[in-house]
């Protein structure tokens, strides 16, 4: 990102507070030349770099971190994406007053299960970064391998640049992002790699990648490239849901789509949770799992209602516990849907 400095403008308005003295005014000036100086001498190290100087509404930041805060739990990310923001602007703060600024390197890994937030919180942290300064459009391009690598020699090269010139002044984020070593050396995805960690240092002003997958594989990913550990300064774990997370992300799903369940539906809900969750099956779906399950009894809710006379506007949207009811459920484990609160 190009730094410009208006530091005309500021002398201009030091020498016009004219209700001061003239020494004291001389003083201000001779601070304010010093205060450019130190800048110029920090742009030529290169500490300057990256670090916009026109200083944000702190209020338009607070309110994106607000809505970071409506995603259930990931307590952890939360907090250390408010930390990157206040050291962002702390740096800025630094410059105008002629201290030395800390370069900022914000590629990241996202380590976890499908179904726990990854995309959510890459999609809006674009959009904090922008609001920052950090990226000129803060967007988000979402890959996998198969965008990336090519069937032939210049192939992959030409799919990898095109992706990144598409992602250019936002993120990309890179979904199974460990697929691209499974090849070995001589499989094209080392190709992509070596590409992605060369033009994310050069390009890292406008530029943010952010490589996603389950947290071994990721893992075993970044050992099997040396250059790639060193240039992903943030790893965020995003863990499984707990029930009372996925029962959250039920309510919130529901009454964004204008329904709600009664209370034994809720009840069922928990309990089929609870026993998925005891099978390990929600693992690997998290919440998406829960967002095939709400789907799935609007479905029937619709089922149950199309031939009834509608009366009010609470019974459509009102969820009860037949329509969340799989036959898997119902009628062959019916005992053990019942009674799995008890066991848990």
């Amino acid at each position: 990102m190009k730094i410009k400095l208006k530091f005309s403008q500021q002398a201009e308005q030091v020498e016009k507070k004219c209700c001061a003295s003239p020494d004291q005014n001389q003083k201000k000036i001779t601070h304010s030349k010093q205060i450019k100086t130190n800048m110029d001498q920090d742009r030529a190290r290169g500490t300057l770099k990256n670090v916009p100087l026109n200083p944000t509404d702190w209020q338009r930041i607070e309110s994106l971190l607000k809505e970071f805060e409506c995603l259930v739990g990931l307590n952890e990310i939360k907090d250390l994406l408010r930390e990157i923001a206040a050291f962002v602007e702390i740096q800025k703060k630094r410059v105008v007053f002629g201290l030395v600024a800390e370069p900022i390197t914000l590629h990241m890994l996202f380590k976890g299960s499908p179904g726990t937030g990854k995309t959510t919180v890459a999609r809006l942290t674009g959009r904090l970064f922008k609001e920052l300064g950090i990226l000129s459009k803060g967007h988000l391009v979402e890959v996998d391998r198969a965008d990336l690598v090519g069937e032939y020699i210049g192939h992959t090269a030409h799919k990898t640049k095109e992706q990144l010139k598409k992602a250019m002044g936002g993120i990309l984020f890179i979904d199974e992002a460990y697929s691209l070593a499974r090849g070995g050396e001589r499989d094209f995805g080392k190709e992509a790699t070596d590409i992605l960690v060369r033009v994310m240092e050069d390009k890292r002003d406008d530029l943010i990648i952010i490589l996603a997958g389950y947290t071994q594989e990721m893992e075993a990913f970044v050992k099997s490239n040396p250059g790639l550990k060193s240039r992903f300064p943030y790893q965020l774990e995003f863990p499984n849901y707990t029930i009372p997370e996925l029962t959250k992300i039920a309510d919130i799903m529901l009454e964004k789509r204008q329904y709600y369940l009664d209370d034994e539906a809720k009840k069922f809900l928990e309990r089929m949770l609870r026993k998925e969750m005891l099978q390990g099956n929600i693992s690997s779906g998290n919440a998406r799992f829960v967002r095939n399950v709400i789907e799935k009894a609007i479905r029937k809710q619709s089922v149950r209602l199309v031939k009834r006379e509608i009366n009010s506007r609470e019974e459509l949207m009102l969820i009860k516990q037949e329509d969340l009811v799989d036959g898997k459920y119902w009628k062959e484990d019916k005992y053990d849907i019942l009674d799995i609160s008890k066991q848990a």
